[in-house]
């Protein structure tokens, strides 16, 4: 690690993470790039993590919230409190390969014009498979992780592979704070599940590039950090955020149809399940969304006067299926 101001800056939200803090750190500490800085923004945790953080691991910097802001305000915290020239994301509940900085920085470095650069995540408890191989997203307005649940043979390791890759998962990627910069950071309104979509939409919108690093590899333990029916909620809601704010007018008036069957598949999905909490927690995620629609597309304006690149060259970008 770093000691001057390092070009790499390691950002880590913690909510209660205690128990997974050692085998995401530990493995920071093996990097083969050590040009970076580890920073911790602990989202007013309960638990042993800060004592654990002072004890154990004395060369973390941590921010210490007096109140959890969830993934994008930490995120965001992290973000303004450092200066380094790339930011990278990796979740608590991760272990990282030694290579896996070295790589990232080298698919920005070779890829000037990238704004951002994804990880392959790979399933904790499965090693072989999948978790996200980047992010993709769908015309009728449904984001996914490419290749999820697959085994790994290198299927999306070239970079035209199918579906197109969109952006990053926030949960282990590389941003240039340039592009930070001119696009802004995490919506915090969203504050769980889908400010990365968020983010890549604007990105795109602005005209940067995603790159794959099918060589910086990480493991994820799935919902470790958060899932069920809070992560539902969020889903449900977050979608049509996302969708309220970024897609582009023409393509909506092209899609329309198939954006309008996508969430009511949703919500008829979330019905058949009803006894389950986390369909439930989804349809009021649906509610709020649209409640809050003259709040999604007030922002709106500020996203679709960034745009740079043309409706034809975002409808590439899209996954039909």
């Amino acid at each position: 690690m770093s000691s001057h101001n390092p070009r790499v800056s390691v950002i880590i939200p913690n909510w209660n993470g205690a128990r997974l803090l050692p085998t995401c750190l530990r493995a920071l500490e093996g990097q083969t790039f050590c040009d970076f800085e580890i920073v911790v923004v602990d989202n007013a945790s309960s638990d042993d993590s800060r004592a654990l953080l002072a004890r154990e691991f004395p060369n973390v910097r941590v921010i210490a919230l007096n109140e959890n802001r969830f993934f994008a305000g930490a995120v965001n915290e992290g973000i303004r409190q450092t200066t380094s020239e790339i930011v990278v994301l990796l979740n608590n509940d991760t272990e990282a390969e030694a290579t896996w900085l070295e790589e990232l920085f080298r698919a920005l470095d070779a890829n000037p014009r990238a704004g951002m650069a994804a990880t392959k995540l790979r399933l904790f408890d499965a090693r072989e498979k999948l978790h996200s191989a980047g992010d993709f997203f769908r015309v009728n307005g449904t984001p996914g992780n490419r290749g999820v649940w697959e085994i790994d043979t290198g299927q999306y390791d070239n970079p035209s592979s199918p579906p197109a890759l969109f952006g990053v998962c926030g949960g282990a990627c590389a941003y240039r704070r340039a592009m930070l910069d001119e696009i802004g950071l995490f919506d915090e309104d969203l504050q769980f599940n889908c400010e990365d979509v968020d983010l890549n939409w604007r990105a795109r919108l602005a005209g940067y590039e995603c790159v794959f690093a099918p060589k910086a590899i990480v493991y994820h333990m799935l919902s470790a950090s958060g899932g069920g029916a809070f992560a539902s909620y969020y889903v449900g809601r977050n979608f049509i955020a996302v969708l309220a704010k970024n897609y582009p007018g023409a393509l909506w008036r092209k899609y329309r149809g198939e954006i309008f069957a996508a969430q009511f598949a949703i919500t008829r999905d979330a019905l058949k399940h009803w006894r389950g909490e986390s369909a439930r927690a989804r349809l009021r995620g649906q509610l709020a969304g649209i409640f809050a629609l003259p709040r999604y597309l007030k922002k709106r304006q500020a996203v679709q006067a960034m745009k740079r690149i043309s409706d034809g060259e975002i409808e590439q970008l899209l996954a039909r299926a």
